[in-house]
């Protein structure tokens, strides 16, 4: 049984990503798909990679934190990978939850200034 492949167009259009995108992908080594001439095809391995490097993007990883963490499994296995994760994922939250905190106090500090200018408009 052979697995379904994913040629160039679909995978685009699968991610919603640019031609451009998953050739950069590709160049950088996140994703080695097969080469039929100049035809490019998508096994489930590459399809499984390219959800792990959109969710890593979603959470805010570079693409060489994602490309590393993606080479621990093939060198390493899956236990050390998950190591690497839960290392990642730790730092990152603290990232995010200090942008939410500084999020809210920009979002406080334009309320504010919205509303001050809202009143002075109606006292005129």
């Amino acid at each position: 049984m052979t697995d379904a492949r994913l040629s160039f167009k679909e995978m685009c259009a699968k991610f919603d990503v640019t031609p451009r995108t998953l050739r950069y992908y590709e160049y950088i080594e996140l994703l080695s798909p097969e080469k039929e001439g100049r035809n490019r095809f998508y096994t489930a391995r590459e399809v499984a990679r390219m959800t792990l490097i959109m969710r890593g993007r979603r959470f805010g990883f570079s693409l060489e934190e994602i490309r590393q963490w993606l080479e621990i499994y093939q060198k390493q296995g899956t236990d050390p990978q998950l190591r690497a994760w839960l290392e990642m994922a730790d730092r990152q939250l603290v990232a995010l939850r200090l942008q939410a905190e500084e999020l809210e106090r920009t979002i406080a500090d334009l309320a504010q200034l919205r509303d001050e200018a809202a009143a002075l408009l109606k006292t005129r």
